[in-house]
């Protein structure tokens, strides 16, 4: 009942926070990540299901894993498999542009974090389904601007673009169209969670020298 009102009862990549802006209209935290492991798709257009259902497949939701293996691993969240391996889900679930088909068609990824033990490739088990592929994804700084409610595309460009305003009112040189094409959307909630409820982000990665400009001004 409780991840209906927006309760987050799964494991979530650890970070440190190196900045908190809280009074602007758009607030914002410089957030530190380091190395985690993700599975990851990709799917056309707003096909947001298809991507979802091919790594919910192979973490073990709602059916046998598809990965290879078969080592018990503890549960974070009620993932309950009978052959395989499976995965406990974490959050959040990390949405990413990356291009347009010939057809103009927008590509997006879509990634899955896995907990924290699986900290090599050699200890996460292989996809079985040649759309899902395990990445390392390297330590990163970046902001964040949290929001609720729904993310679809618009919404989420807005919140995008907003924040890009807000940062270079506090003294950084970006590019909106740049950050367009390679912002990140990480959803915290299952759909049927009440959407004012639901947690969303967008991260925009910034450079040591973006980091050590704002730290530098607004760091108390």
């Amino acid at each position: 009942m409780g991840i209906i009102f927006g309760k987050i009862d799964v494991a979530e990549p650890a970070y440190k926070v190196l900045l908190s802006r809280a009074t602007p209209s758009i607030p914002y935290e410089i957030r530190k990540y380091n190395v985690r492991y993700a599975c990851e798709t990709t799917y056309s257009g707003s096909d947001t299901s298809s991507g979802f259902r091919a790594l919910a497949g192979y973490i073990g939701v709602m059916g046998p894993a598809q990965n290879e293996g078969s080592q018990s691993i503890s549960m974070t969240a009620p993932v309950v498999t009978e052959e395989g391996q499976s995965i406990a889900m974490t959050a959040p679930v990390v949405t990413t542009n990356v291009g347009t088909r010939s057809t103009n068609t927008s590509l997006k990824k879509m990634q899955f974090f896995l907990p924290e033990e699986y900290n090599t490739m050699k200890s996460i088990p292989k996809p079985t389904n040649p759309n899902v592929t395990i990445q390392k994804i390297p330590a990163a700084t970046g902001v964040v601007h949290t929001f609720t409610g729904t993310a679809g595309d618009a919404k989420t460009k807005k919140k995008v673009k907003a924040l890009v305003e807000q940062l270079k009112d506090d003294g950084l040189e970006l590019d909106e169209d740049q950050v367009l094409q390679k912002y990140s959307l990480w959803q915290y909630n299952p759909p049927f969670t009440i959407p004012i409820m639901r947690r969303n982000e967008v991260w925009i990665d910034l450079t040591d020298d973006e980091v050590a400009r704002l730290i530098g001004k607004f760091q108390n």
